[in-house]
Parts: structure tokens; sequence; C-alpha cells
């Protein structure tokens, strides 16, 4: 695997889950063919004193992606053109929002801006900021015919070009789950490497063949057999009424207890406190393509597991190990890397750390 020694941290722990995957809770449906009506600016970033700015960017598959930009901190210093950009890149089955769940001092955008970062975040298609097309609408089945590769082809590329185009610099980039599988397979195939600065890849995915649950291994199997002809629509709303048919179909599964669902999904995740839970419950989780969720499950590239990103840094070994940093948290599931209470200083202060050895 070659990445052209590019500055790369890995922190990940035991296994993550398709994001939350099917939780049986309360959602806001946005409109199919219009934007909310409130931003991510409006209703999460400015009500803290930060500047943001909305932007919409299409892809060259006609998609109009929602990004937003956090361009200093509360307070501002130096010279704003010359702030290194980053990139956040979240998961599937969710947006940008699951990075702004807890409070300024406790969430990675903000606390990038503060230390003097141009904080620019992503929303992959379909998702509430990103439900727009140059001339096919949400309810269309064409809308939503894309596998992940797709984002890797057309939405990472769009992004990276404005961001590049806007500040006339390489960024830094932060990916969680999804967001790091859409890295690690651009940059090994040699794409979009000259744009980036560093890379901090949270719960990295690469490979897949340990896994730790029994709803795990249930959810991938049957939605890499059953999703398409089970469901029957292009869109996947996974708290809509198909996806709760789903979810039954896989807590009845021989061996499957959902009655904690969330840590039989996610792990038992440790530092979750109560505003960031309620904060998700009101804004995720998001819609994709059911096309994507199956692509995912046939590979089960859905899942982190200290084996696998073992066999990922083995891969690796020939890479510049100046440039490369691993970090292994023990205690931490999946929703701790973007919602821990102490993420501030068990990871977030190890990715700033690692921005600045490779700022050049």
């Amino acid at each position: 695997m070659a990445l052209h020694g590019l500055p790369m941290l890995f922190a990940g722990f035991a296994f993550f889950v398709l994001n939350l995957f099917l939780m049986p809770l309360p959602h806001h449906v946005y409109g199919q063919n219009d934007p909310p009506a409130i931003g991510l600016c409006d209703s999460s970033v400015r009500i803290h004193g930060y500047k943001c700015n909305e932007f919409q960017v299409t892809t060259q598959d006609g998609y109009i992606l929602g990004l937003q930009r956090i361009p200093e901190g509360r307070s501002a210093g130096g010279d704003s053109a010359n702030k290194p950009p980053v990139l956040l890149q979240h998961g599937v089955l969710v947006d940008g929002m699951v990075w702004l769940m807890n409070a300024p001092e406790q969430n990675l955008p903000m606390i990038l801006a503060d230390k003097g970062f141009d904080v620019w975040i992503a929303n992959t298609r379909g998702t509430r900021f990103s439900r727009r097309h140059t001339y096919l609408q949400p309810n269309q089945s064409e809308f939503w015919n894309w596998p992940w590769d797709d984002l890797i082809a057309y939405d990472l590329p769009a992004v990276f070009d404005y961001v590049h185009n806007q500040t006339g610099q390489k960024l830094h980039y932060v990916g969680h789950s999804l967001g790091t599988l859409l890295a690690l397979a651009s940059f090994t195939e040699g794409l979009l490497v000259n744009q980036v600065k560093s890379a901090a890849l949270l719960s990295p995915i690469a490979f897949l063949s340990h896994m730790k649950t029994a709803f795990d291994n249930a959810a991938a199997k049957a939605f890499a057999a059953e999703a398409t002809a089970f469901f029957g629509m292009a869109e996947i709303n996974p708290l809509g009424e198909a996806g709760q048919r789903f979810l039954k179909i896989v807590c009845a599964k021989p061996g499957v207890n959902c009655f904690n669902l969330l840590r039989a999904i996610t792990g038992k995740n440790c530092c979750l406190n109560a505003s960031a839970v309620d904060f998700f419950l009101k804004n995720e989780l998001q819609s994709t393509a059911t096309k994507n969720m199956v692509h995912l499950a046939q590979r089960q590239d859905a899942l982190s597991d200290t084996e696998d990103v073992a066999q990922l840094l083995d891969d690796l070994k020939f890479h510049d190990v100046l440039k490369l940093t691993v970090q292994f948290v023990k205690d931490y599931a999946h929703a701790d890397f973007v919602s821990g209470v102490n993420a501030t200083d068990i990871v977030y202060s190890q990715v700033y750390k690692f921005f600045m050895n490779h700022h050049f």
C-alpha cells in the first residue's frame, strides 16, 4: 500500500459498526427536494460565537454538496488568509453535524479553529445538507444510484478542489469511519495526495475479517443478502419504516441481543454525556443509498478492529516511519472519537500535535 510518504495518524479502538446503524429513535426527516431551512452554521456554530460560512460544491456527476467553513476561532488572531486548512469528513449514515455534538471546548472543529486552523466540514451526497442535484430529485431512484466508490471518484475530489481553490494551500484531513476508507482508497490510488499535508484517520477502515458481536455478524450478512430485495427502494432512511423492519429481522437472529441496542451495535462507549446523546438523537441519522449500504455490507468494510488495523499497519511497514503515528485508545468505542467528553485530551490534542509536526 503506497501512500507516497504522506504523514498519517491512525487512532482506533477494537470496533465500530455503521455509525449507530438503525437505532429505533425519533428522527426528523428533512424535505425531499430542498435543503433544510436552517443550515449547520446557524444551528450549531454561530450560536457559539464563531464565524461560519455555507458553501455549495457541485460534483462532476451533478450532486450539490453542502460544505461549511469555520475560518477562525472566537478570539481571532493572525492573518486569516494564511491559516492552515483542515477538512473533516464524517462516516456513513451521519453528516457534518456529528462533529458538533459537544460544547466548543469539546468538539474537534471548534478546537482546531481556536488553535488557528481554517476548518472545513464536508457532507456527503444524500445527507440533509447535500440532497440536491443539477437535474435529479431525491424522490427519483436515479438520485440514489451510487456506491461508496462514487464518493471517492466525485465527492472527495470536488471538496478537495474547492478548499484548495479557496485557500491556495494543501489541506490537513480528518476522517472518521467511512471517511477513513474514502481517504485510504483515494490516497493509495495516487489521487489527491498532492493536495494533502497530512491525514488523521479515526477508527481506520481498510480490512475486515474480525467481527466482535453477534449483532455485527447478523447485520452485515443480512444486509448483504437481503437489503436490495427487502427494502425495495433506492434510498435508505435508517429510521424509516423499512429500516425498522430490517432491525427486527436482525434482532430476531439467534444469539443477537438488542436489549441495549446502542451497546450491541457500537460497543461500550465510555465517555458520552447526556447532552451529546440528546444532540445526536435530534440531528442524526441520515439517509444514504441502499446501493452504498449493500456494497459496504458485501465487503464488510463497516468495522474497524485492532487486528484488521494491524494488517493495515503491516501493509504500511515500508512507509516513512517518521511520518506515521499510531494511537490506540483502549476504552473507546466508535462514538467516543467524535463525541467523547474527554476526547479533547485523549484524541484531539494528539491530532493537533500531529498536524503541527507536519505543518509545512
